[in-house]
């Protein structure tokens, strides 16, 4: 699953010089301000002197007397939405996040083959309202409202000029092109946010310091600021985690000498709904002591069967309110089953399983597949989370005219599979296949398919979005994309 949560302040701080003559020295652009840009930049630049000066004089003047002019960014995210959805259990502890910024494309000189350093800031500031990114830096916020190279807030003054202090809390991102966006994982930083151990006065990105020290120019790096009119272009702290439910009720594989012991192993969930709200279940929660059980039992023969761990019974635990999960193994010939779920004398639920048994083959299976959406919708609305399910059958199944009035067949369930979005209108990727270590767009799968909850907040309103999908593909060992297209429309109502 991913969340995004959005800047609250961002600005752009600089001790650039002015129109007044450089090599005096004297008079820096201090106290500019560019909160309201929709432009970040930051940049290095070693000795710069113009023509446009009109002061100049190129017999006086030296690079070491100008010195080196600076312009950083700081920017701060909406962390307190992020700790109550921590609080409140919409994203799990162990999640991973991520900075996140989009390079913006300018007619200025592009620095190559360069690290930005982004590193946490430990005092609180103002955003302001200049606009001037530019000589002669005119929105200067002395003694009011906005932030400055000097000052944080007002006539607050930064403790060290320039905001950004060693806080040993450093992330550095490499730019071999200088077209690149950030994606930078920053956890360790957030978490501490989230614990209370760091106040979140947000970040400060730089060129690193070894290349600000430096007598050399880096020129300028920009990035979209959150003024942009871009939707996707805004900086955001992306929360990414492996919210995918595995539950193997549809695809329960008795005990095997096939495959290793823990392959033998199938996931049942017991879902305890209550007048349409999932629930606990009081009695399990009681103390440490009362943990859900689950039997296995032959559904024609009613006695229970062997199972792997020599016990009567599976120990189950709490996945999250209202739903509960256990591993079990069975060693059976039986092609069904019925699962008890139970604490002391009292049972909660029993339900029924079709039992599959594992087999090896003599040829290598290249199935295709035929998928489609089986809960479609005409429209999406905006900043709501919808669940979308996937119905799969292989592409070849042709059965006789008996079987295709009587049978409906059954969908089948991929273990390992992905989805993106991308906007229809200029095909941008807005949420790809999160593949890695995250696995943040895994498809979740239950006994009616494959599954997936998608967040349209994340989706800018009043636009038509496609969804693709990709399964592993055990041969190759990659997953595949799937020709199949889902298209989406996000809509915004106005009530």
């Amino acid at each position: 699953m991913i969340k995004r949560y959005k800047t609250t302040k961002d600005n752009t701080i600089t001790n650039s010089y002015t129109l007044a003559t450089p090599a005096a020295g004297t008079t820096r652009a201090t106290g500019s301000n560019m909160g309201a840009s929709d432009i970040l930049e930051t940049f290095t630049i070693y000795g710069s002197v113009g023509f446009n000066y009109p002061t100049y004089d190129p017999a006086t003047y030296s690079p070491a007397s100008v010195g080196k002019e600076l312009q950083r960014i700081i920017i701060q995210f909406d962390v307190d939405s992020l700790i109550a959805d921590r609080n409140s259990g919409t994203v799990p502890s162990g999640s991973s996040y991520y900075l996140k910024m989009f390079n913006a494309v300018s007619a200025d000189t592009l620095p190559t083959d360069f690290t930005l350093d982004v590193s946490s800031l430990s005092e609180a500031w103002q955003e302001g309202f200049g606009l001037d990114m530019n000589l002669p830096y005119a929105d200067h916020t002395y003694d009011i409202k906005g932030s400055n190279w000097i000052r944080r807030s007002g006539d607050t003054s930064w403790s060290t000029e320039g905001a950004i202090t060693d806080t040993g809390l450093v992330y550095s991102a490499s730019c071999p092109t200088g077209l690149e966006n950030i994606e930078l994982n920053i956890t360790p930083l957030v978490n501490q946010w989230i614990s209370g151990d760091i106040t979140n006065c947000g970040v400060g990105i730089r060129f690193s310091p070894s290349l600000e020290e430096m007598s050399a120019s880096y020129y300028t790096k920009k990035f979209y600021s959150r003024s942009t009119s871009e939707f996707f272009d805004r900086p955001v702290l992306e929360a990414r985690w492996d919210s995918s439910v595995r539950d193997d009720r549809g695809q329960f594989y008795t005990s095997s000498s096939l495959v290793p012991a823990a392959d033998n192993l199938n996931t049942l969930y017991l879902y305890n709904y209550s007048r349409g709200r999932l629930q606990d279940i009081p009695a399990v929660l009681a103390d440490g002591n009362h943990e859900i059980r689950v039997a296995l039992y032959d559904s024609g023969l009613g006695t229970a069967f062997t199972l792997c761990n020599e016990q009567s019974y599976y120990t189950g635990g709490r996945v999250s309110k209202g739903i509960y999960s256990a591993s079990v193994c069975v060693d059976t010939l039986s092609s069904s089953a019925f699962d008890v779920w139970y604490l002391g004398s009292d049972e909660f639920h029993t339900g029924s399983i079709n039992a599959k048994s594992l087999s090896a083959h003599s040829y290598v299976d290249t199935t295709r597949y035929v998928l489609s959406v089986s809960n479609k919708n005409t429209s999406y609305e905006y900043s709501q989370t919808h669940r979308i399910r996937l119905y799969a059958r292989q592409k070849d199944w042709s059965p006789n005219i008996y079987n295709t009035a009587t049978t409906v067949p059954n969908a089948l369930v991929f273990e390992s599979a992905s989805y993106q979005v991308y906007r229809v209108v200029d095909d941008r990727v807005v949420i790809p296949y999160g593949t890695g270590s995250s696995q943040a767009t895994r498809l979740s799968y239950d006994v009616s398919g494959n599954y997936f909850d998608l967040d349209t907040s994340m989706l800018e309103p009043n636009y038509t979005y496609g969804i693709n999908f990709s399964i592993y593909d055990p041969d190759t060992l990659s997953y595949e994309q799937q020709p199949y297209m889902y298209k989406i429309r996000v809509v915004k109502n106005e009530y």
